[in-house]
């Protein structure tokens, strides 16, 4: 390669780069793979060692991405945040070791193995033990200050260091992130809602922490695993080190290794690959570093990144498949989003043979086809997405796949939402729209209606016996007995479910409505703060703003459907029908309940009661449910199977009650 290619290839990978940082460090999302990344640095790298005077100190290869953003505070570290170089291999491991034992020819290098956190790494400032600051990476010279949706989002942190044993001033360095519990829940809310769906906890906890307003509602964790500038300095060795922040009571890695030269660091490596899928957070890898902090001074670093460490990043799991064709689903709101279907394959563990396209985009950016073969993988080992075609296997006779004219195909009359990505049905009598919305108004996290499943709805929507929720209350049996597979025991029963569905609790009535934006939890603290249907239908935005968790945009979801004359008369026409409507008053205030003020984590699987009807009674009883374990934790209540939650418990000395005991508590 000439050095007139030279330079055309440099600014094309320059730009290229710059923009893939953008979309990773500044908008928490990402559209091709670290190992693909790392081969364009890579490459990079080689053409500006080959060309010298080519390079720059703007270049990518001389800087870690950059994370700052407007609204945030500008923070200064006292020492660099550096990035780690990443290695995918055992030959590139033991070429880092080498290069270690070239600098220390005469020295035994002791190595600390830990789990890779996939997170936004974070730095935290305590004073006289007191935490007084929380900035991300940013450039690695200056980040932006956090500190406030740090207190907020992660409850597991505490404000001040445990006993007396802790420096002046330290810096202490970590990976904020999100469990996949809270995830699930997170998107479980956005698909209730036909929302798009996060990709992956990384991307989420990025979007969290960058959030103006407060990160709503949404819970991160944090684990600490790095020192920065510390003053007096007294820790001698990383393990050391660790020890110190596990005894000031600060979230730490739940496991580590110390090794004696690459051979034992390799063994410890493989054997974090075997438990990585049992932490509470995701890991993508191991890092390596050297365990003496003096060693790693004297090592030293290169313009963006440690010598004395690295990353060995896991091989994702990914599976070829074919995608037999695509379809849609439509969510209760009329949204209209792209399905892929595929041939059955094994991947993490499960079978897969769907996954989400997202919308319109994102099938044209990747120019996915039915008949495709097609590389899927599990975004945060939960949600089955289609990364990229094989076009070597793509069928000579190929088409694009042209979204508009597939739904004028089906007969779907919908239209795009301007300036948004997704499709959105036109009218009310839709008949998929009916059928989406009493799936969602009988199912379980609504009014739980038994015997109403997809195949009934189905037929009662064709034969014209229902169209919207509130005509399931007129059904008769002998409206159902003509009906496939219904008899009369079956009839009766059918009747009944939708007749106890009467006295469900308000807040399973307020979500099974399908008001935009309003999902169970939202639904929940409506009706905590307004006691009942009724008064949420007449409260004005700005009432509706004092409820916590409570935003701009849902109060304003909220009031454009009670203004909707067409829900105003399903809402009045099923209160007609008797449904429950008011809650219980609350207690009085002094008036404690046996769990008020509690916190509860759910663990394992309970002899008699479900995960809903024991949260139904916690929150009744006045106590909260959590989704990790913390010192802040009241009560562990386990079962059969219970994971490492229980583990953390037993650590931590939080009080564990099984079901019997839990019973007698509520109910003394």
């Amino acid at each position: 390669m000439d050095k007139s290619e030279a330079t055309r290839r440099i600014r094309e990978l320059r730009d290229t780069l710059a923009r893939h940082d953008e979309l990773y460090y500044r908008q928490g999302t990402l559209e091709i793979e670290d190992q693909e990344y790392d081969a364009l640095k890579r490459e990079l790298a080689a053409l500006e060692a080959e060309f010298p005077e080519l390079s720059t100190d703007t270049s990518p290869t001389r800087h870690v991405g950059d994370d700052r953003t407007e609204g945030f505070a500008k923070v200064k570290h006292r020492e660099r945040m550096m990035s780690l170089d990443n290695t995918y291999n055992e030959s590139e491991l033991r070429e880092f070791d080498a290069r270690l034992r070239r600098i220390f020819p005469d020295r035994e290098l002791g190595y600390v193995v830990e789990p890779k956190i996939d997170g936004v790494a974070v730095c935290l400032t305590y004073e006289q033990g007191r935490l007084v600051r929380a900035v991300t990476r940013g450039n690695g010279v200056e980040g932006d200050d956090i500190t406030a949706n740090v207190r907020e989002g992660v409850p597991a942190l505490p404000d001040r260091l445990a006993g007396d044993q802790w420096p002046e001033i330290v810096e202490i360095r970590g990976e904020l992130y999100m469990t996949l519990t809270e995830f699930q829940r997170i998107n479980t809310e956005r698909e209730e809602k036909q929302l798009p769906l996060f990709a992956n906890p990384r991307n989420l906890t990025a979007g969290t922490v960058k959030q103006l307003a407060g990160v709503g509602g949404r819970r991160l964790e944090i684990v600490l695993y790095g020192l920065g500038f510390c003053q007096p300095r007294r820790f001698g060795k990383q393990s050391e080190f660790h020890q110190a922040v596990r005894g000031w009571g600060l979230p730490t890695l739940e496991r580590y290794w110390t090794a004696e030269g690459i051979d034992e660091a390799w063994a410890c490596i493989e054997k974090l690959d075997t438990l990585r899928h049992e932490f509470t957070y995701e890991t993508d890898g191991a890092v390596i570093k050297l365990d003496d902090f003096a060693l790693q001074a004297e090592a030293g670093a290169t313009a963006k990144s440690p010598r004395w460490a690295i990353a060995y990043k896991f091989a994702a799991e990914q599976a070829e498949t074919l995608l037999e064709k695509i379809d849609v689903q439509i969510g209760r709101t009329g949204a209209v989003t792209p399905v892929a279907y595929l041939s059955p394959v094994q991947l993490a563990g499960t079978t897969v043979s769907r996954a989400t396209l997202h919308n319109e985009d994102e099938i044209a950016r990747k120019d996915i086809r039915p008949g495709d073969t097609v590389v899927v993988q599990k975004a945060g080992e939960i949600i089955p997405q289609v990364l990229r075609v094989v076009t070597d296997k793509r069928p000579a006779d190929s088409q694009p796949f042209d979204f508009a004219a597939f739904l004028q195909e089906k007969g779907i009359d919908a239209e795009r939402v301007p300036g948004q990505a997704f499709w959105r049905l036109k009218g009310r009598d839709d008949p998929a729209l009916i059928r989406r919305k009493l799936k969602h108004f009988a199912s379980k996290p609504c009014l739980d209606i038994e015997n109403l499943g997809e195949a009934v709805v189905d037929q009662l929507v064709t034969q014209g016996l229902v169209r919207d929720p509130a005509d399931l209350y007129t059904l008769t049996v002998e409206e159902l007995l003509p009906l496939e597979k219904f008899a009369q025991k079956s009839s009766e029963n059918l009747v009944a479910a939708i007749a106890a569905s009467r006295d469900k609790e308000v807040w399973r009535l307020v979500h099974a409505l399908g008001i935009p934006n309003v999902g169970a939890q939202s639904a929940k603290d409506l009706v905590a703060h307004f006691h009942g249907l009724p008064a949420i239908m007449r409260a004005s935005a700005e009432e509706l703003e004092e409820v916590d968790g409570i935003g701009g945009i849902v109060a304003a979801s909220i009031r454009t459907f009670f203004e909707d004359e067409a829900q105003l008369d399903l809402v009045n026409r099923l209160i007609a029908h008797g449904l429950r409507i008011e809650e219980e008053p609350p207690a009085e205030a002094g008036t404690e309940t046996p769990l008020t003020g509690k916190t509860v984590v759910l663990t394992g699987t309970l002899p008699t009661l479900s995960r809903d009807e024991a949260t139904a009674r916690i929150e009744k009883a006045g106590g909260k449910t959590s989704s990790s374990v913390s010192k802040k934790t009241d009560y562990v209540l386990a079962g059969e199977s219970a994971g490492s939650k229980l583990e953390k418990a037993r650590k931590l000395g939080v009080e564990i009650i099984d079901e019997d005991a839990f019973l007698k508590l509520i109910n003394p």
